[in-house]
This record gives structure tokens, sequence and C-alpha cells, in this order.
């Protein structure tokens, strides 16, 4: 009889996959022996791999440019990141090394282009998609940047007003992108997005504002929708109106050549995860293609801001099981030694799931379990009332500890939870890793940040450091 976690994962999915393997009854990621890394920096442990975010961006070009290369498209594709999803320097220094755009949404993002202007990571010819509502502050930033010299910064208007002020303090003639206000999903709480402007607004205000401004030039639309790219009707609707809005536009805008998509690629948050991306590459070129033939305008230079997709599948953190409680005859709670509030808030926030795996003991017979955090608060857990599937995890064992890892956790998290700030029952920011590979394709590791100190909690707080002449206890 199988019982074993091995033959369950076995058995329920394909593996072992591109991404995880068993080692001498270990859990690897990416090769990546997490059980060494477990027994060298201790757990919590969150880390990151770099290798996987070249990866992903070389991925969808590849795609991208197949599908314009099969479908005879007479344009280009260019791959723009979208900061939010991950503002860490390690992450933007390694997607630099692809030759892509970056995509702004705030004031501060247009601080860390000059701080890697002054390194000398990037020149100014880098191109600057500005999105976002902007305030004063924003306004003020993308302007330093055009009259400093880096002409391809392009801010995208998220309302009207917005011309007029960058149009009075920017020196240069700049370029300039519209983002439509698309309309979301049925399930949703409204009707159309705050982001953008209407689609109804979008002619008049170019023909009024931007058609006779010689200082303006509008190269780009933009467009965008909550759900991602997906192979559904709601989605080919929406992209379809947008089409609409550009070719309306280009038969009176010639200098507007390109159709920014948004983001949306989904990354794997499951192992029964699937997703065609070289189809929908194809299908979004090949429709666009043959709505411009039919609207008789020159087809779009295609964009795309991949954020979660980007930096999502390079992330990972790795727990213990402290103990075991049994609060009654059914339910079975493993604890962790962190928070899912502070270290994947995400969990409970929104109810995303990630791929969940033992580390250790894939020998042993399994259990269902849920998961809880630290804290006291009753929605620090993961379990399968929020989420699709049981939990099975080898039996618990006071003397054989088990070691359990969240992956393709890279996204969003830390500045949901706030990297090394306060978090919910002052559970700290555990320690994280960097990985990457040397010349020779062997693994380097690097402290990115040790685990958060009660003196720098303190600190952030309020409160006075402690005296270093007289001990307090």
């Amino acid at each position: 009889m199988k019982i074993r976690y091995i033959d369950l994962i076995d058995q329920t999915f394909e593996f072992p996959t591109e991404e995880f393997s068993i080692k001498n009854n270990l859990l690897e990621f990416h090769k990546i022996p997490l059980m060494k890394l477990i027994k060298k920096y201790g757990t919590p442990l969150k880390f990151t791999y770099l290798p996987k975010i070249s990866q992903n961006i070389k991925n969808a070009k590849r795609w991208f440019e197949k599908a314009i290369q099969s479908n005879h498209y007479n344009n280009k594709y260019t791959y723009c990141f979208c900061t939010k999803s991950s503002h860490f320097s390690f992450i933007i220094e390694e997607v630099l090394k692809n030759n892509i755009s970056i995509e702004t949404s705030y004031a501060y993002d247009i601080d860390i282009v000059k701080n890697l202007y002054k390194k000398g990571k990037i020149n100014k010819n880098i191109e600057v998609i500005c999105n976002g509502f902007k305030t004063k502050n924003y306004i003020n930033n993308i302007s330093e940047l055009i009259n400093n010299g880096f002409y391809n910064t392009i801010p995208i208007l998220d309302n009207c007003d917005e011309l007029e002020k960058l149009s009075l303090i920017i020196n240069y003639p700049f370029k300039l992108g519209i983002r439509i206000a698309s309309e979301e999903e049925p399930k949703f709480e409204f009707y159309t997005s705050r982001l953008g402007i209407g689609y109804k607004d979008i002619i008049i205000f170019y023909s009024n504002k931007i058609k006779n401004n010689s200082k303006v030039e509008l190269k780009m639309l933009h467009f965008f929708i909550n759900t991602g790219i997906k192979d559904t009707a709601y989605y080919w609707n929406e992209l379809f109106k947008c089409l609409h809005i550009y070719a309306k536009l280009k038969k009176i805008a010639p200098e507007l050549e390109i159709l920014n998509i948004g983001g949306g690629f989904p990354i794997k948050t499951s192992m029964s995860f699937k997703y065609d991306y070289e189809y929908m590459a194809n299908e979004i070129i090949y429709q666009i293609k043959k709505f411009c033939q039919q609207e008789n305008v020159s087809v779009p230079h295609i964009y795309t801001e991949f954020g979660a997709y980007t930096v999502g599948e390079s992330g990972g953190i790795l727990y213990k099981i402290l103990n075991q409680k049994c609060q009654n005859d059914k339910e079975k709670w493993n604890m962790i030694d962190s928070s899912f509030m502070t270290t994947l808030p995400d969990t409970w926030a929104i109810s995303s799931r990630f791929i969940m795996l033992a580390i250790n003991r894939w020998n042993d017979s399994y259990e269902r379990v849920f998961l809880g955090g630290l804290t006291c608060d009753s929605d620090d857990y993961y379990n399968s009332e929020q989420h699709i599937n049981a939990i099975y995890l080898p039996s618990f064992c006071k003397n054989s500890p088990l070691y359990i890892g969240f992956f393709n956790t890279g996204a969003y998290q830390d500045t949901i939870s706030g990297y090394g700030g306060v978090h919910h029952c002052l559970i700290p920011q555990p320690i994280h890793i960097l990985i990457d590979k040397d010349e020779k394709k062997n693994f380097k590791y690097k402290i990115f940040r040790k685990i958060q100190k009660p003196k720098e909690i303190l600190k952030i707080l309020g409160y006075k450091k402690y005296e270093n002449k007289k001990k307090i206890f």
C-alpha cells in the first residue's frame, strides 16, 4: 500500500518537474539543496533565485518573437518590467541584464531610476514608462528626468488634467501615452477601472488637447485588466474594445506607434498549474494583426508590462514545523516558526495560493493538516477552507523535525507586508538569502538581510535605544 508522502505527490501530480526534484529523500528547487540552506542559515528563511528572473524574461521574448515571425507581423515586441512587483536593487539589476524597459507607478520609482543611473547600471537612453496617478511630486520627478536628457521617458496619462501639469514644467517636446479605463469583470464591485481615461473621452481629448500641441507627441496607448491575460471571452472582448480605440486614434494620429497590453501572464501557483504561454502570445499577435487589417491601419509595436511573471517564480520561503496542536478529533494544526501575515500576506489578504511542499521526510507516511502562524490573529493560517486542495504533509514527529517550503512567492509579498518594518504581533522579518550561479554554474549564496532584531523594531516604534552602560536584566 502506498502511504508515503512521495507516493502521494507522485500519484497526484506529474513529478519531478522542471523546478522540483528529490535527491536523497530531500526536496531540491532548481537543483538548489534546500536542506543545506536550512542547516546553514536556519528558518524561517526567505530566498531569491536570481537566474529564474532572466529565464522568464527570455521565455516571454521568445514566445512573442516567434509569434511575430509566424504571423508575419510587421512590427516589434518590447518587454517592460513592472517595478511595483518588486523594487529591490538585486531584482532590478538582474532584470536590466535582458535589454528591457521599466514601468513606474509612483514618484519614488524615479529616485530608483536616478540611483541606477548614478551607479552606471543604466544610461539616459533607458525607456521609462510612467504609469499611475500623478501626484505633484511624481510630476516633478518625471519632468526632472526628461529635462535632464532621459528623452525616452513616456508619461502615461491617468487623467486629462495631467497633460497641462506636465507641459508646464517639462522644457522640451516629450512623448506621451494614454491609459484606457478598462471595464472590469461582472463579478467586480465596480464596473469601470478607476485607472485611466474612459473609452468615450479619449478621441475627444486627443483632438482638443494633443493633436495641435507641438510640445507633445502621442506614442502609446495603454491597456490593462486586473484578471490578467486569459483565454476567455471577457479578455478578448476587452482587447477588441482597446483595438477599436487604437484604430480610431491611429487614423487621426499617425504618430501613435505603440500598443501596451499591460501585464497578466500568470505564474505557477500549484503543482497542477497549466497555461499555454506560447499559444496566448501567438493568439494576441494574430488577433491584433487581423483586426488592424480589417480597419486598414498599420499594426502597433507591442509592449507588455510583466511584473509577477518576471519575479514571482524566483522566490520562496522555508519554515520549520515547531509543534502540532490537536484541537479536536479531526483538526491537526502544524505551527510554523513565523507568520503568514508577515511573510506571505497574500495568503490571508486575498486568499492567494502558492506551491507548498515538504523539504524533508519524503519517505514517511503523511497526514492531513492545517498550517498556523505564530500571531494571535485568527486569520494567520493556511488551509483547505481558504484554498482549493487539502494540505497533506509527512506525519508530525517530535524527534524528527519537519521543514516545509512555499514557492513562487517572489512578487508583491514584501511590499504588502512592509519589508523590514513592524509586523503583526512583532513577528520579525526572516533572513533573506540571494542565490545566483557563478561562471562554472555553481550556486553562490549571499545574505541580503539578516533576521530582524528587537532593537531595530523598537527603534521604528519610537522607543529609546538600549543603554550600553547598564544591563536592564
